[in-house]
């Protein structure tokens, strides 16, 4: 059995622990060993991280347990002093080889620091052609993020933001289509910044330079794509290409996750992000203009230093008033050596209380949305027996029998409060 991969954080994460099982398994380790693929976004995400790892030993004992990931990369003394832990391997070195050749290390042992970030590579081979058990797959082509936010602490465990050239995204999107994937997903540390820095030779002239034409490129190479997401994207860096891609293509899935963080403007420029309140807006007229189907999602930060009650009262409004129904919500969380670690804090039980009133006001427009759908078709990608995702990635519940891997076409019956119920349609 091949080892197994524990992952936590984003769709950019998912990918490099796939690169990783193969690393792995063309080590010849065993499923004696398991590799956390951690997460640096919030300290609650490191904290499950180190929970985990404390209970896969108990559970098994002689199991060897290897480290990586963003928290890993910032961090590395915190995970190699846990007494369960084997090895700690940075951003840069889990996507290389050779570091997982090295399978007979005596216990407890640890790599030099970890490297650079700016070092972590854009992966142009071996191409993937499968995910562990799922019937999407994801495709990085950025990585890094050269924005400096006020709370986040990514730049630093993943360096600048480097894109990879446009025809390594056709051939992996074309390895992945061949392989019988019938959804991909464009990710990035930073997605709206691809292609910012390509020099102009490895740009064709008949596409946009940025993700716009990424997008249109792999559309036009891929025929045989049937359906593409994009991961979470950068309001102020939706441009008119980009938005055109979403009118002119409808293998473009209508659901968009919107990289928001804050509804009032004051905090938004406490966060150092460079959209306003009414930019968020706009952009939810104009995409929904383009496709009214669209469903638009968020991440947004609850309590956020200095946030006081008004001003976390616009935030609460934006769900509502841009129909928000796949939102996240991230406790505010000061991570280390940022400026919003810095900054006066909201006290950890008006941050608790304004997530949990964030989320409820997310469920009334999400439950409300889904209502509106029963009565309609829909094109669902079955993930596994008796369940999948619509093109508006809304959870969706079937009979049995439709086969997982292929887009089935649904009749929506009923909707609850964990999503929709459809019937499967002849």
């Amino acid at each position: 059995m091949p080892p197994s991969v524990v992952t936590f954080g984003c769709r950019t994460n998912t990918f490099e622990s796939e690169v990783m099982r193969q690393h792995a398994v063309a080590a010849g380790l065993s499923d004696s060993t398991v590799i956390i693929n951690t997460c640096a976004v919030t300290g609650e995400a490191e904290r499950q991280a180190r929970q985990t790892i404390r209970r896969l030993k108990r559970e098994r004992p002689g199991v060897r347990i290897l480290v990586t990931g963003c928290a890993a990369q910032l961090n590395p003394e915190r995970f190699a002093a846990m007494p369960e832990v084997e090895r700690v391997l940075g951003n840069a070195e889990k996507l290389k080889s050779e570091s997982w050749r090295r399978g007979d290390l005596p216990s407890h042992s640890t790599d030099p620091a970890p490297e650079d970030p700016a070092t972590i590579p854009l992966l142009t081979g071996p191409l993937l052609t499968g995910f562990a058990e799922r019937t999407r797959a994801f495709l990085p082509v950025q990585q890094g993020c050269d924005h400096r936010c006020t709370f986040c602490i990514i730049p630093l465990a993943r360096g600048k933001s480097r894109s990879l050239a446009p025809a390594h995204v056709v051939a992996q999107a074309r390895a992945l289509t061949a392989a019988g994937y019938r959804e991909l997903v464009l990710t990035g540390i930073d997605l709206t910044a691809y292609g910012l820095d390509l020099a102009p030779e490895e740009q064709p002239g008949q596409y946009d330079a940025q993700l716009g034409g990424l997008v249109e490129r792999v559309l036009a190479e891929v025929p045989g794509l049937e359906r593409l997401r994009l991961s979470s994207l950068d309001p102020v860096e939706i441009d008119a290409g980009l938005l055109a891609v979403f009118g002119a293509d409808r293998r473009v899935m209508p659901h968009i996750h919107l990289s928001v963080q804050a509804g009032d403007d004051l905090i938004l420029k406490r966060m150092k992000r460079r959209h306003t309140r009414a930019d968020v807006v706009r952009l939810a007229e104009r995409l929904r203009a383009l496709r009214p189907e669209m469903t638009l999602g968020a991440d947004l930060i609850a309590g956020f230093p200095t946030e006081n009650e008004a001003l976390f009262a616009n935030t609460l409004r934006l769900v509502e008033e841009c129909g928000l129904t796949h939102v996240h919500v991230f406790p505010f969380s000061a991570r280390p050596d940022t400026p919003a670690a810095r900054m006066p804090a909201v006290p950890g039980a008006v941050v608790r209380e304004r997530a949990a009133l964030l989320r409820t006001a997310a469920a009334g427009v999400r439950t409300r949305f889904l209502e509106t759908r029963i009565g309609t078709g829909a094109d669902v990608l079955v993930e596994r027996s008796g369940f999948g995702h619509s093109e508006d990635y809304l959870p969706v519940q079937m009979p049995s029998a439709a086969v997982p891997g292929f887009v089935t076409r649904v009749r929506l019956v009923a909707a609850d409060a964990t999503g929709l119920y459809g019937d499967i349609m002849p």
